[in-house]
This record gives structure tokens, sequence and C-alpha cells, in this order.
């Protein structure tokens, strides 16, 4: 006997979670419901089955094949057009024999009793056998009234609630002899129910209701869904579910990991491979599908998540349904009877609230508040580009298939034969997603040139001193080891510009990828003597005259990143004595967190302490920013540590400009003016900055973050130039760092941070302008309010987050905190209204 399992619906009530795939492969408890049903026939002796199929058809026969796994043998009967559940029976006909058969939907869960409603057919001689089922609420089923002997007496398709006469329903599980088959006219859109079973019911024919005692949900919507889920882990349904019970209802799948400091609240079920940390909840009825991360702080309760979903730190899921390959970013709350569609992204704080619908593919930015579905548009996608180029979680946001869709659209934007510079950090996340930049690269023409671990000063240099048309470097994300940033470079080694940013932007958003014929496939190459040439460009533009003379001593933190690589080979031939720490490479430890950079400074500072060393500097992992220690051993902030090789410089100078970002203490200005040196005020985007930079009359240029730029070397950041620099500055001048540093006044600056969705940005900007009417207006980046007696304040929108950042100085630090809270009473009341 053969069973016919229908799984040719769409699903429409299922949407977004059918939007890109039929509604029998929706998973419950990790399996898909055509599975359960399969599982279910085999249990009950069905081993060859014939599977109707029409919407998304290949996705039904990829995932199940010929059925081998199941230990079933499945063939398949396509549908051209929707022919109804009897036509598709119809369609299937030639692959059925003469033979009795069992037809079972495949979207249904259900435990019936097959082997019993075999029994009750063959004993009564029926035609036709009907799975019958009581439920509570019978409108949405086709009713049918059986006599005490469960001969059908009556039909009725849906009826409304004064047409209700019995809360038995058809479940859409029939047992059929052969010559019902002849009632079905072909090629034409037939139901049983509506067409065929009442024509047999009017002629008199044998046809049989069985009521099951079993379990039977019709999976049509997402309440529906959800209790099933619900079932299924309650044991209200008999299933095969992969799994061991690692406490009582908790059910955990091969390869998953678990943190004993998780709370697990069961029933639930964690998916194959899932990952939950150390501090996540997960409550009742929650399931995780395979490959699914659950980081610290984040809730679930009665969520279902599919395969391959990222839930940040403390983000909260309740009630929903979140579809696969999805991130629901850090914070990110989603509330009962939501549903999210497959390759969304939740960004970080925003809200999805009860009962809406996020269809695949799209984007929530961050604090965004989504009240209604997002069906077509994608709702506020940011930027490709942030503050450090391309960033984002590694293997969540930034995955190997990213990375050669990026290196594409790079490559797009470049003439074919051109050469680009390739470099990464120490990490391994970089060496792996680099692999998968280069070979985007080659794949569309363009020669590359791979420095391998190198500093980001390195890169730069030589891709604006090889006949490069570009650079790509990969680094981990300072302070966040679980993140990468991917940068991109023109040719002069800078940052890309806005435009280019732009243009990069609208090739990758349309994906219009330059492919390079079989005879174009480009080259790659290993640069000799990278190092040395930095080396030794770097000691003929820097001035380190007196530096011998001086016989000083400084102590260098490489903190295990890759200026390691140059400093031998650097200090070997400046004349200084030197104790170094951190000086090797550590691929596990590719950056640092807050606490990890307090605590090396501390040692650092100590060093310094007790060697008597004139001072010590810090670097970053890939050597673009330090941080500086004076010679009594206290840590110089990096705002003040700015202003202290201003003051070195201009007093070297003696005229000349400087370029500063607009955040800047106007303590800058009052060293420049002691010194004859003029302030030119950036934006704060690092472009700018090296943009200024290339001015042959610019004499120093810094961005308050640590970050220096040595304008006769190069016109962009880079920390070993700025220490080579301070070398032979302090050599110069005979004072320590410390006595520089008391001789500059006091900056009386305060800064603060305020919450603002996307959407209110545009408002709190002309809410401002607004406000500041009749003040002088500096509008460099943001917005710069400046008082008659000199004060200042500066609201500025981020351009990667939902906040607005503002910076007030004064002529002391009440005046400061006065005007900080006036303008961010401005502000909030902006994102209020």
């Amino acid at each position: 006997m053969k069973a016919v399992v229908m799984a040719g619906g769409e699903g429409t009530r299922l949407r977004p979670m059918t939007a890109n795939q039929p509604k029998p492969l929706l998973p419950v408890v990790n399996r898909p419901i055509m599975e359960h049903v399969l599982r279910l026939l085999k249990r009950h002796g069905f081993t060859e089955t014939v599977v109707t199929v029409q919407f998304l058809a290949a996705l039904v026969r990829n995932y199940f094949g010929d059925g081998d796994e199941l230990g079933m043998s499945l063939h398949y009967a396509t549908e051209e057009i929707p022919l109804g559940t009897a036509g598709s029976v119809k369609n299937a006909a030639d692959k059925l024999r003469d033979e009795r058969f069992l037809v079972i939907s495949g979207d249904a869960l259900t435990d019936v009793d097959l082997t019993d409603m075999i029994r009750f057919h063959e004993e009564n001689g029926a035609l036709v056998t009907i799975g019958l089922k009581r439920v509570p609420n019978p409108l949405e089923f086709g009713i049918i009234i059986v006599d005490e002997h469960g001969r059908v007496q009556r039909f009725l398709e849906k009826p409304t609630w004064g047409q209700v006469f019995s809360d038995t329903v058809n479940t859409g599980v029939y047992i059929m002899e052969p010559e019902v088959l002849d009632e079905v006219a072909p090629g034409m859109a037939v139901d049983w129910s509506g067409d065929v079973f009442p024509k047999l019911l009017a002629r008199g024919a044998p046809l049989y209701g069985y009521v099951a005692t079993g379990y039977w949900e019709d999976v049509g919507t997402h309440e529906s869904y959800l209790k099933a889920q619900a079932d299924a882990l309650s044991g209200r349904v008999r299933l095969d579910a992969d799994g061991f019970e690692l406490s009582p209802g908790v059910w955990v799948a091969e390869g998953a990991s678990v943190d004993p400091d998780a709370i697990l609240k069961g029933p639930l079920y964690i998916g194959g491979y899932a990952k939950v940390e150390a501090g996540a909840e997960l409550r009742e009825y929650t399931v995780l599908g395979d490959n699914v991360v659950v980081k610290e702080g984040a809730f679930l309760h009665r969520a279902v998540v599919h395969d391959n979903v990222y839930i940040g730190p403390s983000a909260h899921l309740r009630g929903c349904v979140v579809g696969k390959n999805t991130d629901v970013m850090t914070g990110a709350r989603i509330e009962e009877n939501a549903v999210v569609g497959d390759e969304c992204v939740i960004e970080a704080e925003a809200y999805v609230s009860s009962g809406v619908k996020i269809y695949p593919f799209k984007t929530i930015e961050a604090g965004a508040v989504v009240n209604t579905s997002v069906i077509w548009e994608s709702r506020g996608q940011r930027s490709l580009f942030g503050p450090r180029g391309v960033s984002g979680l590694v293997n969540v946001e930034i995955t190997p298939e990213l990375c050669v869709r990026l290196a594409s659209a790079y490559a797009t934007t470049l003439k074919k034969g051109a050469s680009v510079i390739t470099s990464r950090d120490s990490s391994r996340a970089a060496r792996a997603l680099k692999r998968a930049v280069i070979s985007a690269l080659n794949a569309s023409a363009i020669n590359v040139l791979d420095l391998e671990a190198a500093p980001m000063p390195v890169a730069r240099f030589h891709t604006s001193n090889e006949t490069a048309s570009g650079g790509i470097a990969l680094r981990t994300t300072p302070g966040d080891p679980q993140s990468v940033d991917i940068i991109f470079m023109d040719e002069n080694g800078a940052d890309l510009s806005q435009n280019a940013q732009r243009k990069l932007e609208r090739v990758f958003s349309r994906q219009e990828f330059r492919r390079a014929f079989p005879g174009e496939i480009a080259e790659l190459s290993f640069p000799a003597r990278a190092v040395e040439d930095y080396t030794r460009e770097l000691l003929r533009w820097v001035d380190m005259s007196g530096v011998r003379d001086a016989e000083m001593k400084v102590v260098i933190d490489c903190a295990g990143g890759t200026s390691a690589l140059v400093l031998p080979s650097l200090l070997g031939r400046v004349g200084v004595d030197v104790l170094t720490v951190n000086n090797r490479l550590d691929d596990s430890s590719p950056t640092e967190t807050l606490a990890e950079r307090r605590r090396d400074l501390q040692r650092l500072a100590e060093l310094v302490g007790s060697s008597r060393a004139a001072f010590g500097v810090r670097f970053d992992p890939v050597g673009e920013r330090i941080s500086l220690v004076d010679e009594m051993g206290q840590l110089i902030s990096e705002e003040r540590a700015q202003l202290v090789v201003l003051d070195l410089v201009a007093a070297e100078r003696r005229g000349g400009r400087v370029a500063l970002p607009v955040t800047t203490t106007r303590v800058a200005e009052q060293v420049c003016r002691f010194h004859g040196a003029q302030v030119q005020w950036t934006s704060t985007a690092l472009d700018a900055l090296t943009s200024a930079a290339a001015d042959p009359e610019l004499i120093f240029a810094a961005d308050g973050r640590g970050g220096f730029i040595v304008p006769e070397f190069a016109p962009t950041v880079d920390g070993l130039a700025a220490f080579l620099r301070l070398l032979g500055l302090v050599a110069r001048t005979r004072l320590s760092l410390s006595q520089i540093d008391a001789r500059i006044p006091q900056a009386k600056m305060l800064k603060r941070t305020v919450p603002t969705p996307w959407a209110a940005k545009g408002a709190v900007m002309r809410s401002v302008v607004e406000a500041a009417d009749g003040y002088r207006l500096d509008t460099t980046d943001g917005v710069r309010v400046v008082e008659e007696d000199g004060g200042w304040a500066l609201i500025l929108p981020d351009p990667s987050e939902a906040v607005t950042h503002l910076w007030a100085e004064g002529d002391d630090l009440d005046v400061a905190q006065a005007l900080l809270e006036r303008w961010a009473r401005v502000v909030e009341q902006a994102v209020g209204t």
C-alpha cells in the first residue's frame, strides 16, 4: 500500500515564514513538518510514497531527495498549475498503480494511528475513509457528521458559527480505493471535500469517518505554528527528535554547547551545534535551530528560532518566530506574535512590536521602533561604511561570502589589470577572511600584492608608493575580539573618501560585479622587504637629529600586535635604549578589552617610572595609534597627549598650519597662537584629516584619539612615525613630557551622548538650528554654537549609531556643564516629539 503526501501548498497565511520556502519545510522542533509526516508513515509500514509538489517544488525535492536517508522510496508528481487536493492526487495516478492508497497532508502535524485507521477502513468495506478530529474551533475546517457506525451523513466546508452543527472536522487524512480516482477529471482543479465527496455521498457510496484519538494540528497560522512547537515540547504529539535530555524537559542536540551558567527552564529544545553563553536565559517552549548563537544576557521565552541565527547580548525575544540566517543584535526586542523572515538584520536596540511581520532580506535600523509590517521596503538600512570601514561580527555580519561581494564591488570600481595591496592583523579571523578578499580580487582581474600580517602604516605606505590603485586591510575591531573591520584605501593609502565609499556602495547594492575572462585571472604576489622599505623611508623623512646625543631610554608596549614586526629593525638604527614588552604576535588576543588596556597601561607606567625612562609608548595592535606615559609614570590622556605633541611641533616649527577635528578643545588655538601657528578645523571623518595633510604647509594633524599624522612622511595616521617624531622632538627640546604638559592650560570641556532614533536625527538638527537663532554657527561638522564669551557647544549626529553626541567648553566646568545641559534638553525635546 502506497501513501500520497500532498506538499504543494503555499501557506500564504504563514507569510513571511513561507515567503521563500514551502509550508511543508517549516521546522517543528528543528525538523520540517513534512519530515515528521514521513516518519509517521514509516512507523506504520509505508515505505513507498508519492509526494505531490507545486509551490517551490525544487526545494522539497532537494531536501528529501529519493527518501533514502529516511529508509523510504519517494517519487514526485509536479503540478504545473494548482490542481486542488483531488486534482494533485489524480496527477500522480500513474505512480499509484491499481491498489488502495493513503492520502495525508505534508503540512499538518499529527501522530494519528494510521494502522488502526486502515483496520477500520477494511472492516467497513469503505470506498473512502476520512480521518476526523474533534476541535474547539471548527470554523476553518470542513465539518462532517457521521452516524453511530461511522458512516458519513453530511459535509459542510468552512462554516460560519451560525452553520456549525458539529465539532468533528476533516483532517485531510484519507484511505481510498483506487476507483475513487475515476471520479476526478484530469488536468483540472478538483477538491476532495468540495467536489468529489459530496458527489459520492449523493450516490450512496460507502464513505466512512474515522474519529482519531491522536494528535492533529493544521499548522496554518502563526498562532498554530507556535502551538505546534509547544505541543511537541510538552509531549502531546509523538515525534522523533534528535538529542538527549540534558535536564528535565531540556533537550539538546548533538554538538550543542550550553554554558553551565546559562538559565534553562524547559520544556525547550536546543539544536545541533548551537551555542548558549553564560547569562543567557531560555524559558519554556523555546526552540533553537542548528548553529544558533545566543549571547550573554539574552532572554527568550516561547521563541522559535530557525537555523544559523545570531541572538546578540541582552536581546529580548518573546512569543515570536525568527527566520534562518537572521541577526538579532545587542539589546533588540521582538515581541509577541511578531515574525521575522529569513536573512534579516535587526540592529542594536531596535524594537519590533507585537504582531509585526518583517519579510525576508530586510534590515531594521538601530534604535528603530517598528509598529507596522515591513514587506517591500528595507526599513532604514544603514550605509555600508562606518567610522572604521566596513565593520561587523565575524561570521555573523562579516562572512567570507560578504568579503567576496565587497572585494568584487571594490574591484569593479578599478580598471582591469590594476594592483591592490592587501594586509591583515595577527588574528585568525582576519587571515581567513583576507583569503576570500584575495580570491575575489583575482577573479575580477585585479593583481594582489599581499603583505600578509603587517601594521596598518606599512600597508598604507606600500599602497601609496607601489603602483597600486588601492588597498584592503583587515583588522580586529578595537576592543571587540569578535568583530572585524575591513578598511578600503585609495591610491594614496588613505581611507576612501565619502564619494568613493558611495560609489562602492552603489556597485555592492546592485551586485553588478565585473568578472574576468579565464585568460584575465590576475596574479597574487608577495612583495619582498616590505618592512625594510618602510623603515628606510621613515628614517629618511623624519628628523631624528639629537636622539643619539640625548642618550634617552624609552619603554615600548607592542600590545602583541603587528608593530612588533617593524620595531626591531627600526629601533636598531635609531640609537636609543629601549625596553619592550608584548613584542610578539598574539593571534589568540588580537585586540584588548578596556580593562586589559588599562591594566597594560598601568604596567607600562610602572616600568617607565622604575626604569627612569624619558617616556613610554603603547601602540595599538595594528600600529596606528599610540598612548603616552610621561617620565613620572603618569598616563597622559588622549586629548592631553594631542596638545603635548602639538606644543612640541609648533614650538619647533614656529609657524605653519595644523589640522584638528572640530571636537578638539579650543586650548589648541591658544597653543598655536603662542607659537605662531594656525589651526585648520576639519570634520571628524578620518578622510578629512588626510585630505588636509596633503597641504605642504601643514606641520601637524591629529584626531584626538591617539592618531597622529606626520605630514612630511605620509598624509595618513601612523603610530610608528609619530613615535619616531616624538623621540626627535623630546631629544631636541631637552624638556620632559610632564614639563610640557604643565605649561599648557587645562581644558574645561565636557561630553554627553543622547540616544536618538535614526528617524529623529533630521528633526533634532533642525531644532538645534532653530534654537541657535542669533548665535554664530559653525557647520564644519554637525552644528557648533558659539557664545559671545567664546564658550561653545557642538551637536553632532553619529554616522553609524542611533545617538547624538554633544560637546561643550567654557571658561570653567560650571559654564561648560550649563551649556551641555541646555543643548541636551533641545536634543531630548526634539527626540520626544
